[in-house]
């Protein structure tokens, strides 16, 4: 958001984003920025019971309990990170440590509930729309307004007509587009 309920523009940042991933996906496309890049506070979701229990032959523990590993220890190693000096009595080349060096004190919270199931989720949802109505009210913003989404609609409109035209074989006119969205819609048109 960027003003507050009577228009003025806000002094800092409010909002979140909720993005996510299965443990183990999620560590190889965005846990590298949670260690090591800017600070963003992370949660962490897991279940005690396991939906579709798969324990592969010849493998220790079960896929849940490999997910399971991953929810206890990331917190971990976001809370107290890798020093240079650890590093050094383990034998980690000089020219690693900069990149293995991880600072900690990364901001995280864990959940953990007894099963994936509609009661459960839905105690999830009410408390993300617990969470973003109280942030709303002590920010000063309406959490659910939708301004910026609306814009995205009627531009969705402008180019469904434009699309809609065009497959009928009718050149419509574009010129009111960004050329980068001219360009996009010609190739996206020509396949």
């Amino acid at each position: 958001k960027g003003v507050d309920l009577e228009g003025n523009k806000l002094e800092y940042e409010a909002g979140e984003i909720y993005f996510g991933e299965p443990g183990t996906n999620g560590q190889h496309s965005f846990y590298q920025l949670l260690h090591q890049g800017r600070v963003v506070p992370a949660e962490f979701i897991g279940f005690q019971k396991n939906q579709n229990p798969i324990t592969l032959e010849g493998e220790e523990v079960s896929n849940q309990d490999e997910l399971m590993s991953n929810f206890f220890a990331q917190p971990d190693a976001l809370a107290f990170g890798k020093t240079k000096e650890e590093l050094k009595k383990e034998g980690v080349s000089e020219t690693l440590i900069p990149h293995k060096t991880f600072q900690g004190n990364r901001p995280s919270t864990m959940l953990l509930l007894p099963e994936c199931n509609p009661y459960y989720l839905g105690m999830l949802l009410s408390l993300y729309e617990n969470r973003v109505a109280t942030e709303g009210f002590i920010w000063g913003i309406n959490s659910f307004d939708q301004w910026g989404v609306e814009l995205g609609k009627v531009l969705a409109k402008d180019i469904r007509r434009v699309l809609s035209l065009s497959r009928q074989g009718k050149k419509p006119d574009t010129s009111h587009l960004c050329s980068p969205t001219q360009r996009l819609l010609q190739k996206y048109l020509s396949a």
